[in-house]
């Protein structure tokens, strides 16, 4: 029980991160496209984030070195796809359907839970798998 407190509680603050990087992207730049940049903006803050706190506090993970470390957060993104997609999708709806930034956050945030839900489940059996 604990863990999956401490792994929501991580996902919120992934999730901050990742629609604060979204919103201080459309502030900063309003010109073409501006939308998808700051959700690949903020996606890549948020995948960070997480994968920091997640190798640390959830799964335990140490690296032997940067090279495996490296290695690692690569199999994380490569999870990540899958998960990727469901958020954006979720997203880039809730723009398309209601059409306001708010809505738009939303969705990230729903697109988010349901994406770190089964990316967890995906890190464990295929990421973290032996520190898990």
């Amino acid at each position: 029980m604990q863990l999956a407190l401490l792994y929501t509680f991580f996902a919120a603050i992934a999730t901050a991160a990742n629609i604060g990087a979204q919103d201080l992207t459309t502030r900063l730049y309003t010109g073409p496209w501006h939308i998808l940049l700051s959700v690949f903006i903020g996606t890549g803050v948020g995948l960070v984030v997480k994968y920091v706190l997640d190798k640390k506090w959830i799964f335990r993970f140490k690296a032997e070195n940067a090279r495996h470390d490296a290695t690692m957060f690569t199999l994380y993104v490569t999870m990540g796809l899958v998960t990727t997609a469901i958020f954006w999708g979720v997203e880039f709806g809730f723009n398309h359907i209601f059409g306001t930034a708010e809505a738009r956050y939303i969705g990230a945030c729903i697109g988010l839970a349901i994406g770190y839900v089964i990316k967890y489940r995906l890190d464990k059996r295929y990421v973290f798998r032996t520190f898990a």
